[in-house]
């Protein structure tokens, strides 16, 4: 323990630790906030939801959680194999499968368990079966700035249940450079076997960067390799990209079954917490035997099956973003016009997407001007430990032009008030 202490002081002395804010109400984009170091309550605008469309308020959204509570309690005490799994889930699965065009889906109670149970689902094929062995190594190909749930379950694929209690095949992992097909078309050629089950995974938008998969080039060079599995993570995709926020098939204008026809295996990740006003995760295939295998993974086997009042709240929410795909339009007219109003105020926001990061100047402690912006009333995410510097701004359906228009006039009070370049001779 002496070690710990001395690491979390370490940690400390190096500015590296979190500030800590508790949330007592909300109002639409409006939150009281309690500083947790001071005691003080601040009622601010928030930019770093990920409610993007709005939904986590909506009254038809909070009567389903509610209804479920009354229906089934708050729990269903149980996994989804034993006596956990209720009308609603398969409800849930159903939209699922129709909102992304692949029509089976399996739920999971987060999406870094969804991950993990797709790692042994798919690389040591769940649980031994008399009779039959498992003789194929797996190679799968991360891009380098994959989320953190992609990373650990890779980082884990060759030691999750199948390895480690018992004899299955190698699983190599390689990187390839973010969202670069030649490099990744240079490490398939370079690395896959004959005899390789071969997986790419790539989230779809990218939660630091806020940029997109270049999916259609993917397919492209997955296609010389005959039954490759293309593995999407639509966390900060789904209801956010494409017409009707399907996410990144819809926004490049193909359909999984495209890729399915050209011999590449899509399997999309959705997850609740962004645009379906919940929690949980989901993972979609058009191969019906990959979900009981994924139904029997040591994280969908080992834990609780998703809550009703949390199955309820996606259920309606997918609903709703299905027959108002307005507010998906609202939300990329947003995104458009926040981006303009920061570039023509000398911001970098890079990226693409509702997601947008604002790279500061190296002279600039993002957690510092973070600090300031609440002073002005503005609440955002300040990155300076997981990625480059950075100002993480979430820009959602229910933000107006006035409350954007006023996220950029605190930001440039407050770095006028802080950056002072150094002037060279």
């Amino acid at each position: 323990m002496q070690v710990v202490k001395e690491y979390v002081q370490r940690w400390y002395e190096s500015g590296l630790d979190p500030d800590d804010y508790i949330c007592h109400r909300k109002q639409g984009n409006l939150v009281e906030i309690e500083e947790v170091s001071t005691g003080r309550h601040l009622v601010v605008l928030t930019f770093c939801t990920n409610d993007v469309l709005g939904l986590t308020q909506e009254e038809p959204v909070k009567e389903a959680a509610i209804n479920a509570i009354l229906q089934y309690g708050t729990s269903n005490s149980s996994c989804s194999v034993l006596s956990g799994r209720i009308d609603l889930h398969r409800q849930l699965e159903d939209e699922i499968s129709a909102f992304k065009h692949l029509p089976h889906t399996q739920l999971f109670i987060n999406a870094w368990m969804a991950m993990q149970a797709l790692m042994d689902a798919f690389c040591h094929l769940a649980i031994p079966v008399p009779g039959f062995q498992n003789t194929r190594e797996t190679l799968i190909l991360t891009d380098v700035l994959n989320h953190g749930c992609i990373v650990s379950a890779v980082a884990n694929a060759g030691t999750r249940s199948g390895k480690l209690f018992g004899h299955s095949p190698r699983v190599r992992v390689r990187a390839y450079r973010h969202c670069d097909v030649e490099d990744l078309a240079r490490k398939l050629q370079r690395y896959a076997r004959p005899d390789d089950r071969i997986m790419v995974i790539s989230d779809a938008v990218f939660s630091m960067d806020g940029d997109i998969a270049p999916l259609p080039d993917m397919i492209d060079v997955m296609s010389h390799y005959e039954g490759s599995v293309l593995v999407m993570d639509e966390a900060h995709a789904s209801g956010a990209i494409g017409e009707t926020g399907r996410g990144i098939y819809e926004y490049f204008n193909l359909l999984p079954q495209q890729a399915i026809e050209r011999g590449v295996v899509p399997l999309i990740m959705t997850t609740f917490s962004k645009f379906a006003a919940s929690a949980g995760a989901a993972i979609s295939t058009h191969v019906a035997e990959l979900k009981p295998l994924l139904n029997v993974s040591p994280t969908s086997i080992g834990t609780i099956s998703l809550a009703p009042p949390m199955t309820a709240a996606a259920l309606e929410s997918i609903r709703i973003v299905r027959r108002f795909p307005e507010r998906v339009k609202r939300l990329q007219e947003n995104t458009r016009y926040l981006r303009s109003r920061l570039a023509a105020h000398d911001f970098l926001p890079i990226g693409e997407t509702n997601v947008i990061p604002v790279i500061l100047p190296p002279e600039i402690n993002p957690k510092l001007y973070a600090r300031e912006l609440l002073e002005y009333g503005i609440w955002v995410s300040p990155i300076w430990f997981i990625a480059k510097p950075r100002i993480r701004i979430t820009v959602n359906a229910l933000h107006t032009k006035e409350e954007m228009d006023r996220l950029v006039a605190a930001m440039v009070k407050a770095r006028d008030l802080i950056y002072k370049p150094t002037i060279s001779a």
